[in-house]
C-alpha cells in the first residue's frame, strides 16, 4: 500500500469526473460532502435489470465508474468546492485475474479479493491510496508491490502528476 499525493488536483478531478480514464473500475462505495453528505453504495440491484440488459452490458455485482460518474459529478459540481469526497475503486475481477497471472503467477485467482484505489479529497489535498485485499494471509508482498507500481504508472500515463 502506498499513498500518492496528487500534485495537480484540477487535472485529476477533470479526468476523474469528465473523462473516461477511470471508467472501467468498479465502485465499491463513494461519499461526498458538500452542503450535505451523500453516500453511494456501488452494489447493483440485479433485479432492477432485465436478463437481456445484464447479459448485454456484462454487469458485475458493482456499478462501474462509467455508470456512476455523471451522478457523482452532479454532487460536486457548482461554484463551491466540496468539503471532501472519498471514492473506493476496484479493478474488475477479470482485470484482477489477468493482473495476478501476469505479475504473480504462483498466486491462485481465488486468493485475491480485490485490487483497489482509494481516492480521497479533503482539506484541499488529494490522495490516491492503493490497496490489495487477499482472502488468505501471506507474507509475500509481490502482488502488493506490483499493484502499487502499476497504479503509479497508470496515473503518470494519464498525465496525472503524483508523488509518494
Amino acid at each position: 500500500m502506498i499513498a500518492l499525493q496528487v500534485e495537480d488536483i484540477r487535472e485529476f478531478t477533470r479526468q476523474l469526473f469528465t473523462a473516461e480514464t477511470f471508467d472501467r473500475f468498479l465502485v465499491q462505495e463513494a461519499r461526498f460532502s458538500t452542503f450535505s453528505t451523500f453516500t453511494v453504495d456501488g452494489r447493483l440491484h440485479q433485479d432492477y435489470f432485465t436478463d437481456e440488459e445484464l447479459e448485454q452490458a456484462k454487469l458485475e455485482d458493482y456499478a462501474t465508474w462509467q455508470m456512476l460518474r455523471p451522478f457523482c459529478f452532479s454532487l460536486i459540481r457548482g461554484k463551491k468546492l466540496p468539503e471532501s469526497f472519498h471514492i473506493v475503486l476496484r479493478l474488475p475481477p477479470q482485470g484482477a485475474a489477468r493482473f495476478m497471472a501476469e505479475h504473480c503467477p504462483g498466486l491462485r485467482e481465488d486468493e485475491s479479493a480485490g485490487l483497489y484505489m482509494n481516492i480521497r479529497y479533503d482539506d484541499r489535498q488529494m490522495f490516491c491510496v492503493t490497496g490489495v485485499s487477499l482472502s488468505q494471509f501471506t507474507l509475500d508482498k509481490t502482488l502488493e508491490r506490483a499493484w502499487d507500481e502499476n497504479v503509479e504508472k497508470f496515473l503518470r500515463k494519464a498525465g496525472i502528476a503524483v508523488q509518494q
